[in-house]
């Protein structure tokens, strides 16, 4: 697993020396537009603690960060009013999947219709 960079993008955003266009903030998590949107509307929800990907969170976070952070996944969701015409989510992990921040983040896709889910066939690793 990849070690938690403390100056990665999103920690610097948390710490405030970055701005960012956020949307909600809860104690677990904060939801911010992505400032390089793939969807009429983009938002990006990071945990507030230091965790590359989905399974570094789900063995180290504490129960009520999983929990809070989850919550604010969907109740960012619901504050952009893409709850009731959808939306998708997306996570990356590692160089597979095109991770840019090694910090973890779920993408909200929405405002439109969807295109497919992968986009342009898969590539065969060799």
């Amino acid at each position: 697993m990849t070690a938690y960079d403390d100056n990665n993008l999103f920690a610097r955003i948390l710490r405030g020396e970055i701005p960012c266009s956020k949307v909600h903030e809860t104690d677990h998590a904060l939801a911010f537009r992505d400032i390089n949107p793939q969807a009429p509307i983009h938002v990006l929800v990071i945990p507030k603690g230091p965790y590359v990907s989905w399974d570094d969170f789900a063995a180290n976070a504490p129960p009520a960060a999983q929990a809070g952070y989850v919550a604010a996944i969907g109740e960012t969701a619901k504050l952009l009013g893409v709850d009731a015409t959808g939306y998708r989510l997306i996570t990356n992990h590692g160089d597979d999947a095109q991770q840019e921040v090694m910090h973890l983040h779920v993408h909200i896709l929405a405002g439109a219709r969807l295109g497919p889910m992968v986009a342009g066939g898969l590539q065969p690793q060799t």
